[in-house]
């Protein structure tokens, strides 16, 4: 049965795709579309609309946020557009985070995670096992992109209903109705929502919906006040690591190195002897400590002195960069091209290029944790994720017990950029709690969080390109070693999905995700793109950004010597390739106008880089210099932005600067090596982190626009590095070329 307002267009050949009708009937059983029913829970007071939105009978509004509230203030853009077209009084919306249902599936979301893996599903089959699968999945920046829509259906179906119920009431025309401030008026005659909400819902609003039209009184557009800002400042918020249930115990948890390695020993005498120390549990793969408290259960973890053994070659910073460079010898895999590049590189003098980038960590404030209670063959989690049905999936995979047995209740989070896409917290708190009967708390120290990160991949580029006489590029390639991290994220968080398994079985064609953003948006006319897939033997995760953090930076800094050996001023180089791109050429100008472009000259002190993708547009101006210290120094940075229609303009400010700052610590720190199948980086103090006193002047243009909202939580990261990068060069004369950049780097 096809869901409610979609057409099935899934064909023969459509479910036979890949290794035969055995893949295809997985395949298709997942895929077929489905109607579904809400389940947002109400209280007795409340009166269910639709999935969205619920109102009580004090007028309260509240709505469902299918998205994790992780710092970038979804829980107040996804209301604001619901109550926008609802009409609805600000102070009256409260936020719910959405129950487990495909209603809340992203598949924008991902499409952005798990780019390339399902290359063989049409678009339309992909969304359907998004959907079908219940795919609730914060990442890519798609929160307001992905729910727009359906968020203003919900306020318009609900506003036409609360508009009926009080045209009946006053024997008018419905049409002649209107809402505002939480009340549905005629005239002078007003009602509020809560009134009205009991006898409104149930009805049936007409097809197609009508949207509001009036342009007064509108909340969209508005900086309104966030939602979450008053709990979080008044320390009322709850986190995980809030949670507190009868009978609690508290574990900390240490890890067998990355690779091959499992747990050989542990001085279980020695931890007995801890204050507060209760039990301790192991497994092949990690030990924990459980106490009273979660500081005894870090002190016992010390004193266990546990010992793991590992197999095969070790792991580190030189065994990536080898493989790295392994890979890129080899055969890569185009993955995007544009007309014939071998007559334009064939017997031409080329400007060529190498660039590299580290492993890069999420550094969270919130490390990964977890409660659990596990009682009469039921789980009960409270964490924070990105993905609560991947997270309950794993859990119950790690307990072999059925979803249906595990409830998932999100947290708010801590930071995460992509880390709490991750779930072995979930798996191993589970775990802990069935083995102790008891509810369990687990909290990853500082250090295991660090040590056991799924870091932003390594990569290493190899760039060439052809210059005319003019200066035009006329053909440009480039070659990317980096782990396939699309198809690692797909393998990983998908590993309870049988139709995902059926189609990651079939081979792989290139990794779409671990080279985004490496496609220039320059008009050139010749240009390829080449996967090298690399094996580094470290697991790889989705950060914010992704693969942009890097192809932006190695794009970017190689357009500048471009410009360079072409004897143009960067700007000027940069706006004519641009060809009709008028909203990323607005960018760049606006940029170098607030900036004081000086050229780039020697000296100057200023680069400038910009970058597209999620639908957005940014130009970053930044000024910096080497200290007498060889430490990298940011004096300034400016940045322009077209990011389509806001929302919430302050929340666009807020993310954009807060990009900005960890596209700088991603440019000068945020990295670890690796010795021996650990991490090198133990804490904070290890990653060269910008402090307050290293935060620059920084000024933020948002651009008007009338396009669809696009992506903003992760758009300012990818431009930063890069134009740190041409401001050294101009500062110094020196170009650096890894990531992160540091002085002495060829």
């Amino acid at each position: 049965m096809a869901a409610r307002g979609e057409g099935s267009t899934i064909s023969r050949r459509a479910l036979l795709i890949g290794g035969g009708a055995g893949v295809g009937l997985v395949v298709a059983w997942a895929v077929w579309p489905r109607s579904y029913a809400p389940n947002l829970p109400t209280a007795k007071d409340e009166t269910l609309f639709n999935a969205w939105l619920k109102i009580g009978e004090d007028g309260t509004v509240t709505v469902a946020v299918p998205q994790a509230e992780h710092g970038q203030g979804v829980y107040t853009a996804l209301p604001q557009i619901l109550a926008d077209e609802l009409g609805a009084d600000w102070r009256t919306i409260a936020v719910q985070p959405a129950p487990l249902n495909p209603l809340y599936a992203n598949p924008l979301a991902a499409d952005t995670l798990f780019e390339g893996a399902f290359d063989a599903l049409p678009s339309p089959l992909r969304d359907g096992h998004a959907r079908r699968s219940a795919l609730m999945l914060t990442a890519g920046s798609t929160s307001v992109r992905a729910f727009e829509a359906p968020l203003r259906a919900a306020g318009a179906a609900a506003r036409v209903l609360l508009c009926k119920a009080a045209a009946k009431r006053w024997s008018v025309d419905w049409q002649a109705c209107a809402t505002e401030a939480g009340f549905v008026t005629h005239g002078k005659q007003r009602l509020r929502f809560g009134e009205l909400a009991a006898s409104a819902a149930g009805g049936t609003p007409p097809d197609p919906l009508p949207l509001r039209a009036e342009a007064a009184n509108r909340l969209a557009g508005q900086s309104l006040p966030r939602l979450d800002a008053p709990a979080k400042v008044d320390g009322s918020a709850n986190f995980a690591g809030d949670i507190r249930l009868p009978d609690m115990v508290f574990a900390a948890i240490r890890q067998a190195p990355v690779g091959d390695a499992k747990l050989l020993s542990v001085d279980r005498a020695a931890a007995a002897k801890v204050r507060g120390m209760l039990s301790v549990v192991t497994n092949d793969g990690w030990v924990a400590a459980v106490a009273s408290n979660w500081w005894a259960a870090n002190r016992a973890l010390d004193a266990l002195a546990p010992s793991f053994t590992i197999r095969g070659s070790p792991i580190n910073s030189d065994s990536i960069d080898a493989a790295l460079d392994t890979a890129l010898k080899g055969d890569g895999t185009r993955i995007w091209s544009q007309g014939d590049l071998a007559p334009v590189f064939k017997g031409a003098r080329l400007v060529t290029a190498e660039y590299r980038a580290g492993l890069a960590v999420h550094a969270a404030i919130e490390t990964m944790t977890a409660t659990a209670r596990f009682e009469n063959g039921a789980l009960e989690l409270w964490l924070p994720t990105q993905a609560p049905g991947l997270a309950r999936a794993a859990a119950a995979a790690a307990l072999g017990i059925a979803e249906s047995a595990v409830t998932v209740y999100p947290m708010l989070v801590g930071g995460s950029f992509g880390a709490n896409l991750d779930h072995r917290a979930a798996q191993q708190a589970a775990v802990l709690a069935r083995a102790l009967k008891r509810p369990v708390q687990l909290t990853w120290s500082r250090r295991e969080d660090l040590q056991h990160d799924r870091y932003r991949p390594p990569a290493r580029a190899r760039m060439a390109a052809r210059l005319g006489a003019n200066g035009q590029i006329l053909g440009w390639q480039a070659r990317i070693a980096a782990p396939a991290t699309g198809r690692e994220l797909a393998e990983r968080l998908l590993a309870t999905d049988p139709a995902a398994r059926a189609m990651l079985a079939l081979p792989g064609t290139g990794d779409r995700y671990a080279v985004a953003g490496a496609r220039p948006f320059y008009r050139i006319p010749a240009y390829a793109i080449d996967h090298h897939p690399a094996d580094i033997g470290v697991p790889t995760g989705h950060w914010r950004s992704g693969a942009h953090s890097y192809t932006a930076f190695f794009t970017e800094c190689f357009i500048d010597e471009l410009a360079h050996v072409a004897r143009t001023e960067a700007l000027s180089f940069r706006i004519a390739m641009l060809g009709g791109d008028a909203r990323l050429a607005r960018c760049l100008s606006t940029a170098a106008s607030l900036g004081g472009w000086e050229g780039g000259v020697p000296g100057s002190g200023q680069g400038i880089a910009c970058h597209s993708f999620r639908g957005s547009h940014i130009a970053v101006l930044a000024e910096a210099h080497i200290d007498d210290d060889r430490s990298v120094t940011v004096d300034r940075i400016v940045a322009a932005v077209d990011c389509g229609r806001h929302i919430n303009p302050d929340l666009v400010r807020q993310q954009i600067e807060g990009g900005l700052i960890f596209g700088m610590a991603a440019a000068t720190g945020a990295a670890t090596g690796f010795s021996e199948n650990r991490a090198d980086a133990r804490g904070l103090r290890d990653l060269g982190l910008p402090r307050l006193a290293d935060t620059p002047d920084i000024t933020v243009e948002l651009i008007p626009s009338e396009a669809d909202p696009g992506g903003v939580s992760e758009l300012a990261v990818p431009a930063v590095a890069p134009a740190i990068a041409n401001a050294l060069q101009a500062s110094t004369g020196s170009r650096l070329r890894a990531l992160p950049l540091t002085v002495g780097t060829p």
